[in-house]
């Protein structure tokens, strides 16, 4: 049975990949994972991510600037994510959102920053990544005017929410406005348990998988490294949480995947 899987967030720029790139992603590729969207947080890993991205087949940029560095952002930074985002391999302006998880919480510089981005996105007509701890309150009511202010009228592929961990009237408030629901490895956490009811009720259709890596690494590699060809791990948790098979997962969710960043579909 051939299974092909594209992890839609990896941050292959960082340095704990720096000994051996060509390693991970030649394991990725004999895993069966087809693409790898790699993931920029400030304009430093941007420009990696797209650097990658023309070095190696099958890798995708995004790029943007993270919430936990909106209150180090300049002008400047975001005049040059501005140009980068219009690089042919760039597929999504992310990873941007709100992180009110650390103390103290700069909650306006978040906002403008993500205001911007999504103001960016909008025009370039791109997709956007999203992250959210601890903001929901705040982030649903900015993504549900983004959405009404016009976003791919007739495409309903917004973006997708990264790293979900939230509650069902979450999830269903986010699919509902148009986005999809990503998911990795933390899924089969002990911890994460209570995620279980509902991942079961995301439908297939609003669903990707991701690593993360380096962080958040499967249950069975706790402490170490994470990289793209564990993204089976997130796969496998899917199954057995949600009853559906392997194959049919990874089918659905390539499709998503190719649908959301607008890539080629290949055998």
């Amino acid at each position: 049975m051939v299974i092909s899987l594209i992890d839609t967030h990896a941050h292959l720029d960082m340095p704990e990949f720096d000994s051996d790139l060509f390693g991970v992603i030649s394991r990725a590729k004999e895993a069966g994972v087809k693409r790898i969207i790699s993931i920029g947080i400030d304009l430093l890993s941007s420009g990696a991510a797209i650097k990658l991205s023309e070095s190696y087949e099958g890798i995708f940029a995004t790029v943007g600037i993270h919430p936990h560095n909106a209150r180090e952002a300049t002008k400047r930074d975001m005049s040059e994510i501005e140009k980068l985002a219009s690089r042919p391999c760039v597929v999504a302006i992310g990873e941007i959102g709100l992180d009110y998880h650390y103390q103290p919480v700069d909650k306006q510089s978040q906002i403008r920053l993500l205001n911007w981005q999504l103001a960016l996105a909008k025009w370039l007509n791109l997709p956007i990544v999203i992250h959210c701890r601890e903001a929901e309150e705040d982030l649903l009511p900015i993504l549900t005017d983004w959405c009404a202010g016009g976003k791919k009228k007739g495409n309903r592929s917004l973006g997708v929410i990264h790293c979900f961990g939230g509650d069902l009237e979450i999830a269903r408030k986010y699919i509902e406005m148009g986005f999809f629901v990503s998911l990795g490895a933390y899924i089969g956490y002990p911890s994460a348990r209570h995620l279980h009811n509902s991942i079961r009720h995301i439908p297939l259709d609003k669903l990707l998988i991701e690593t993360d890596c380096p962080f958040l690494p499967p249950q069975k590699y706790r402490g170490r490294r994470n990289e793209p060809a564990f993204v089976h791990f997130t796969l496998q948790a899917l199954a057995n949480i949600t009853g559906n098979t392997q194959k049919t997962i990874a089918d659905r969710t390539t499709v998503n995947a190719n649908q959301l960043f607008k890539l080629e579909v290949i055998d």
